[in-house]
């Protein structure tokens, strides 16, 4: 069983509202709000990485437009594209069209929407008032604190708390059954220690355990949440300082995407495999990853000063 391929974390991610694990309460409201589409205002789900909010909103344009959603719903991640431009041109374009074919409206979800400037929190603002007759908004933030009082009064919030860890240990239970991978005691244990709460990173690392001799033991659960995290950042200052740039890139933006680590996260992260590794030049190394570390610090897109920061490592590493 490989680490590559198909990742498990999206292999097994819900398909309907029933399946999320750990939100009851939330899962109610929202399987109600699908039950009377007509009533459904806009939505803001706020919480802390792998608890499940993209999931949902997924699910309930599943549950809402039927089998053709994904032909009215917009996916877009507002840390990538976090500018005025990108509501006024992506967003307004694709909400000025009424939805047709029988559904009720269209569908936006933005997420990581706390990452956009306020300035285009306030397009965004405009937008929604302008377009809710035939469309609706999902904005999915992991700080409520970091959007904007006109947007948040527009909206039913739904705070997603840290998934409870009887909830964690039964999918992982089901993911490794469905999987064929034998679980030993202790090992559910351990992954359950290191998660924090993060369903996602803990089916990352029952995968990367169940791939290791032995299969899930309490020492590959331990080993996987080193694999998952401090060694794979050992490969991008490896690969960065290599040279490689773009390679280097892709492993970060996976992180960032698929795995749920904050852009802090992976400089921090950077900065212990730079300690690790004792490179030369090493000094202007740990003085760029703290420039960039203050610019995301205050409110820059962290996968733009992310890919910056790679470069710039490499620029050094390449010097005479």
């Amino acid at each position: 069983m490989a680490i590559g391929g198909v990742m498990w974390v999206e292999k097994h991610r819900p398909r309907e509202l029933g399946e999320i694990a750990g939100q009851g309460d939330i899962v109610g409201s929202l399987e109600a709000l699908a039950a009377r589409p007509g009533e459904m205002p806009h939505l803001l789900l706020a919480g802390s990485p792998g608890t499940g909010k993209t999931t949902a909103a997924v699910c309930l344009c599943r549950r809402v437009l039927g089998d053709a959603w994904r032909d009215h719903a917009l996916e877009l991640n507002a840390s990538d594209e976090r500018g005025i431009a990108m509501v006024r041109e992506r967003v307004k374009t694709f909400s000025r069209y009424a939805a047709m074919g029988g559904v009720p409206f269209r569908v936006i979800i933005l997420d990581e929407a706390d990452e956009m400037t306020s300035d285009a929190q306030t397009a965004l603002r405009r937008i929604i008032e302008d377009t809710a007759r035939h469309c609706r908004f999902i904005i999915i933030a992991n700080n409520l604190s970091r959007i904007i009082e006109p947007i948040q009064s527009r909206c039913a919030v739904f705070r997603f708390t840290a998934v409870p860890e009887e909830a964690i240990r039964a999918r992982l239970a089901h993911i490794a059954k469905k999987e064929g991978a034998k679980a030993a005691a202790g090992g559910i244990d351990a992954i359950l220690e290191a998660s924090g709460g993060d369903l996602r990173h803990a089916v990352n690392m029952l995968q990367v355990a169940a791939s290791l001799p032995g299969g899930i033991t309490a020492e590959n659960a331990r080993a996987a949440a080193g694999l998952t995290a401090e060694s794979r950042l050992d490969e991008v200052l490896r690969l960065a300082l290599a040279g490689k740039v773009s390679q280097a890139r892709e492993r970060t933006i996976e992180m960032l995407r698929v795995n749920g680590l904050s852009g802090a996260d992976i400089l921090r992260g950077i900065n212990a495999a730079v300690n690790r590794a004792a490179p030369e030049r090493a000094e202007e190394l740990v003085r760029a990853i703290s420039e960039y570390d203050y610019r995301i610090l205050v409110g820059a897109s962290p996968e733009i000063q992310l890919s910056a920061m790679l470069y710039e490592l490499g620029a050094i590493a390449g010097k005479k």
